[in-house]
């Protein structure tokens, strides 16, 4: 019986610097690559939420489309599912006599759940789970420090880590596969069958970002080669801030950050340092640090009260408060208009959620993980880790116990758009 691994698509959807899937074409006699459209990820939460909104189902079906596109023009395909994949892996598994199960660790505590189900039961078919890590810029064995040691304080973690740390090379887009014969690879589903809880009538019909590895690769092209005009034409109102808006197509693993920091050294090579390259790297490192951080304390980052035993826990039902934020009428209009971009195109930058979230917290008194739980269903560019770490830590209850206090909204508004610059271009 030939060697037959099946290939587990979650959020690494890309062919290069695929470690899981270089290693499974070189073990196998074929592979069989599978991606699951799981339905708990677009259901209500209990925070008045919806777990993945429209905008941000679009870019990730986009994004499996392209990698579907990808196998096809190799002579295969991947098999697309919809269900829960612990019962749907182990079916495959026994049907079409897998020899072993490759995909990417996760850390949050769900996405952790379903691969410790599919193991489970995987086990009992006695069948292998082979877990690999390829979400970070930096390999967890490669630190300077074991998990439980990692520095809370970031700039820490950022002078050890470029310090003592090194970036490894990426691995290389395969050239030749060999795939599972199947005679159904499946049907991608459309947006309706996915997002069952939100009116798609509103929904915009032109998307201001691509799903895909092919989209990524354009866009870290254009945002390297381009010139200083173009690089501060994306920067951010706040101090000047060049915003690469790559991190739509890191959270979903279409683009490797590994690729994105060896790409940038090739930039440099060939035009010189330029200021805003270090900040890309610094956001590479911001990735790495929260997923490391939700590796070492788990679930804390989830809790209303976090890190801070005594924090005073405020309501979660919902209010009009929370609803006119949301829908962009809470007559600030500054924070409307950034909402109100969020709602649209499914992005806005750091800065932006940063003065929105203080606006919630702080101004109007709501919960932390209203806020936390509305970004999740909007951003395109949506990771537990980076999402739900900076919200703690922005409420005060987050492990770095020092930001506790240190969010003024008044002097973010003053900083971030002192002539209503950007409420004019987005009511424009």
């Amino acid at each position: 019986m030939s060697k037959k691994i099946l290939v587990w698509f979650r959020n690494d959807l890309r062919m290069h610097d695929n470690e899981m899937l270089v290693e499974a074409i070189a073990k196998s006699e074929e592979i069989m690559p599978v991606y699951c459209f799981d339905p708990r990820h677009f259901e209500p939460t209990r925070y008045h939420s919806i777990k993945t909104g429209a905008v941000r189902a679009r870019f990730l079906l986009e994004s499996v489309q392209a990698l579907r596109q990808s196998f096809q023009q190799f002579g295969g395909d991947i098999l697309i599912l919809q269900g829960k994949p612990e019962e749907l892996l182990p079916q495959l598994v026994a049907e079409h006599h897998i020899t072993e199960v490759y995909h990417h660790r996760e850390v949050a505590s769900e996405e952790t759940a379903v691969s410790v189900a599919v193991e489970d039961l995987l086990w009992k078919l006695r069948v292998n789970l082979k877990h690999f890590i390829g979400h970070t810029l930096y390999n967890k064995e490669d630190l300077p420090f074991p998990i439980k040691d990692i520095p809370d304080v970031f700039t820490q973690f950022k002078k050890k880590t470029e310090r003592d740390a090194l970036v490894k090379p990426c691995f290389p887009t395969p050239a030749h596969i060999v795939f599972a014969q199947l005679d159904d690879w499946g049907n991608m589903p459309v947006l309706s069958d996915l997002v069952l809880h939100e009116d798609l009538q509103d929904l915009s019909a032109v998307a201001e970002f691509k799903g895909g590895e092919a989209a990524a690769f354009k866009h870290l092209y254009d945002f390297l080669h381009a010139g200083e005009d173009m690089a501060l034409a994306n920067a951010s109102l706040k101090k000047n801030e060049v915003v690469s808006r790559l991190s739509p197509w890191l959270a979903l693993g279409c683009l490797s950050p590994r690729e994105v920091y060896w790409k940038m050294k090739e930039a440099e090579a060939n035009y010189g340092l330029k200021p805003y390259f270090n900040q890309v790297v610094l956001g590479l490192l911001w990735r790495d640090y929260y997923r490391f951080m939700f590796k070492k304390y788990g679930n804390t980052f989830f809790k209303p009260e976090g890190f801070k035993k005594d924090a005073q826990v405020i309501s979660l039902s919902d209010s009009e408060l929370l609803h006119s934020w949301k829908t962009a009428s809470t007559g600030h209009p500054l924070v409307d208009a950034i909402m109100h971009e969020l709602n649209q195109t499914g992005y806005i930058n750091n800065a932006s959620r940063l003065l929105v979230a203080t606006y919630l917290v702080y101004e109007l008194k709501v919960n932390w993980v209203m806020g936390a739980a509305y970004l999740e269903e909007k951003l395109i560019d949506y990771c537990p880790a980076s999402n739900w770490g900076n919200w703690a830590n922005l409420a005060g209850v987050g492990n770095d116990q020092r930001l506790t206090g240190s969010f003024d909204f008044e002097k973010q508004l003053k900083a971030f758009d002192p002539k209503s610059t950007y409420v004019q271009a987005v009511r424009a």
